[in-house]
């Protein structure tokens, strides 16, 4: 009898797990609704179906749609006014009783037709969103739609996405398309990054030398910030936004229910500005619109003019985007000229001011008073909670959770989009064939894992999390068709973050309706990266000798193949099937296969085993919880950090020094010792301002193997190695000193340096 039950079991949660996959394969929607259920059939829309509106002032949404339509089937409905449905069409109403956040709405496909229902304007326009999803992703008419029963609700109230336009221009033909995709995935903020160091981006009529001198620059950095030496382009570069474009694009954002948020970038990024107006800096130029990226020593200074200027601008934007906050920047804004200018040191005595951190507050502040009069609310980076947050602000939290926390704590609203989950500038593949990026590594599992609502937060305090943001910043992303490479499908996993509840959210089925989702981002002609089909290489320690490689990847219908020999894996090579023992180095390539057909890109990895490899390593501070991957093992793996630097095969540590003691097993005749480090000051990253190796028979008594100080390290190479005599010992530590504040005058300067370490070799 027992046996029998056991069996019904397995058998009924068998029939479960393959009941969802069939759900999650024929309705491929992303954001994954609150509640849905299949229905048997489906209903055939032909050509001749209509928009039927309760009301007419419903009928706006079928227009928007009827333009979707139109753009990708070459065909559309007609609307007509009515308070009942009828066969074989799409109706349309707004019924206020229907529970949850602005945008909840009902939608029912059933053999007669498609009923939509929402709460408001907005849960129509989302039903009509997942409706278009259903469609079938190619030209045809009629059009068949799966039976399905949908409630369905947004669990933030801001849903937002950001594009960078400063460092790269973008026609307005792309800024709306850039805007269908929010659209698509129930998006309701376009936060438009319009000015900074590199470009003034928005055309302001009382100030016409920001069209002139700011909005161009003469010519561009080549290739990373990082690079040594610098290289750079001749061509004049920019352009910028007329105010009638900008209301073509405010309109535009805001039929299809997404309000656009402008950023005006100040205290600091303002070196575009004061290549047209310096007088607004401290010092009076002269200045020319920056050409490479990072931060510039050179901002506004707070004098009654620069003000009167800001003031000024501001007043224009108030004008043309009609929504409730203005992004006002705040961030990275360096104190040095501040620290030595006359005015900057008097207006600090003055306002009984502590130091230049106060004196931000000081600007922020003001700023804030004056957008108050104009009833707008200011919204800034985190940076803005220094020196004292200003009364009504929003912080958008980017550096971590912490100014998340501390804001909620203090009574202010906050949007979530920290570096290490929402920054779709990273790189989200270890493949060498991504274009090039600023560094990181996101890939699109983690965007999905992220949790906006801080554990620190309790009460009413979680309430004022208003939502996420993902920031696609520019500098290596020249064009549109790059832009839709970083930012899908990671706006999709985001998406899911921002609308679907918590407990809705699953990866694995995430992934599933991604691959079918893809058919339709296809049809659309959109450049979407391919990476969740790339195959993932894990290191651990050799069961047996040296390191086991394990090969994975997120996407789970298919094979992967690999080779050992250099070549490519094609549809013939050896299947993965147990991890890899290495003792000695390796090359491995593999992808991932349907049948003969391969899937996703390449993955060549090189594992270079020395006496360190895969042993034992202790370290005595931890990593930073966002560069902590692999742990210390990270450090022993034989996998080198690539370049430019990706996050996925580096520790950092902020702050903190590198100590790590490892366990070579046995007494082991040494030549050399070797530390791999990262410099990237952009990046906040320095090299050590002093390393040195130790050497143990005991793991208790060390000895002196080499030491080198930071001054003397060549800022082109990475590795710094300690050559030796022939010694003999068991236990070798390795000890990098972080190099501190970061000073004035360089990126992040007066925040702790980050230490990155990759590989501790021993031979």
């Amino acid at each position: 009898m027992f046996l029998r039950i056991l069996l019904f079991l397995l058998v009924y949660l068998l029939h479960l797990s393959a009941s969802a996959q069939d759900v999650h394969q024929r309705y491929p929607l992303i954001p994954w609704p609150d509640s849905l259920r299949p229905l048997q059939g489906s209903v055939r829309l032909e050509r001749s179906a209509k928009f039927i509106v309760a009301h007419d002032s419903i009928s706006q949404e079928a227009v928007v749609v009827n333009e979707y339509l139109l753009a990708n089937y070459g065909f559309t409905f007609q609307t007509t006014v009515s308070k009942r449905a009828g066969d074989g069409n799409i109706f349309l109403t707004v019924d206020p009783a229907i529970p949850g956040h602005t945008g909840a709405y009902q939608l029912t496909v059933n053999n007669r037709g498609v009923i939509i229902k929402g709460n408001s304007l907005a849960g129509v326009f989302y039903g009509l969103q997942t409706f278009l999803q259903l469609l079938p992703p190619s030209k045809s008419a009629p059009l068949d739609v799966q039976a399905v029963e949908i409630f369905d609700s947004p669990r933030f109230v801001y849903r937002g996405m950001h594009l960078d336009v400063s460092r790269h221009f973008f026609p307005v033909a792309f800024v709306k398309r850039y805007i269908d995709h929010l659209v698509r995935y129930k998006m309701n903020y376009f936060h438009w990054h319009l000015t900074d160091d590199q470009g003034w981006r928005i055309e302001i009529k009382r100030y016409p030398e920001l069209q002139r001198v700011s909005a161009w620059r003469n010519g561009t950095r080549i290739g990373h910030y990082s690079s040594v030496p610098e290289a750079y382009d001749t061509i004049r570069y920019g352009g910028y936004y007329t105010q009638d474009e900008v209301k073509e694009v405010v309109a535009y954002a805001a039929r299809r229910h997404v309000t656009v948020l402008p950023e005006i970038e100040m205290p600091g990024h303002a070196l575009a500005v004061l290549a047209a107006y310096p007088n607004l800096s401290c010092t009076g130029g002269p200045f020319t619109v920056g050409r490479t990226w990072g931060v510039f020593q050179d901002v506004f200074c707070p004098k009654e003019e620069t003000f009167e200027f800001l003031e000024n601008v501001l007043s224009e934007v108030c004008e043309l985007f009609p929504g409730t906050y203005i992004h006002i920047g705040g961030d990275e804004c360096p104190k040095d000229r501040w620290k030595v200018c006359t005015h900057c040191q008097s207006l600090i005595k003055k306002e009984g001011l502590k130091d230049e951190h106060e004196l931000q507050s000081y600007f922020i502040r003001r700023i804030e008073r004056f957008l108050n009069t104009r009833n707008k609310r200011m919204i800034g980076w985190d940076e803005i909670l220094e020196g004292g947050l200003a009364p009504d602000a929003t912080v958008m939290s980017w550096r971590g959770y912490q100014g998340g926390i501390d804001a909620a704590k203090m009574g202010h609203d906050v949007v979530m989009t920290p570096t290490s989950y929402c920054y779709f500038d990273y790189y989200q593949s270890r493949n060498p064939q991504e274009p090039l990026a600023i560094g990181g590594f996101l890939p699109l599992d983690k965007v999905y894992r992220f949790e906006p609502v801080p554990d620190a937060l309790v009460g009413e305090e979680v309430q004022r999390i208003l939502g996420v943001q993902a920031n696609m910043w520019t500098e290596y992303v020249p064009d549109g068709k790059q832009v839709e490479h970083m930012v899908l499908p990671r706006m999709c996993a985001l998406s899911e973050v921002a609308w679907s509840s918590s407990g809705k959210r699953n990866y694995d089925q995430f992934v599933e309706r991604l691959g079918s989702h893809f058919k339709l981002l296809g049809f659309l002609g959109t450049n979407y990266s391919l990476a969740v089909f790339d195959v993932e290489a894990a290191v651990y320690p050799g069961t047996t000798k040296g390191i086991d490689i394990h090969l994975n990847s997120p996407y789970k219908y298919g094979s992967i193949r690999y080779t050992t020999n250099g070549s490519r894996p094609d549809g013939n090579s050896k299947i993965y099937s147990t991890p890899i023992n290495a003792d000695q180095s390796i090359v491995i390539t593999s992808a991932l296969f349907d049948g003969s057909e391969r899937k996703g890109n390449v993955l060549q990895q090189l594992y270079k085993v020395n006496q360190a490899t895969g042993k034992t390593i202790t370290l005595t501070n931890k990593p930073h919880e966002e560069y902590c991957r692999g742990g210390g093992f990270t450090l022993i793996n034989g996998v080198y950090g690539a370049l430019p630097w990706n996050g996925a095969d580096w520790l950092g540590f902020q702050g903190q020094d590198l100590e790590a003691v490892v366990d070579l097993g046995k007494p082991t005749t040494i030549i050399r010792a070797g530390i791999d480090v990262l410099n990237d000051e952009g990046s906040w990253i320095h090299y050590p301002k002093r390393m040195e190796v130790f050497l143990s028979d005991d793991g208790i008594t060390f000895t002196s193997f080499g030491n080198v100080e930071g001054d003397k390290l060549d800022a082109s190479k990475r590795y710094v190695i300690f050559p030796v005599d022939k010694v003999k010992a068991r236990y070798v530590k390795f000890v990098a000193e972080n190099a501190g504040i970061i000073p004035d005058g360089k990126p992040g300067a007066g925040n702790p340096s980050w230490l990155f370490v990759d590989e501790l070799v021993v031979e």
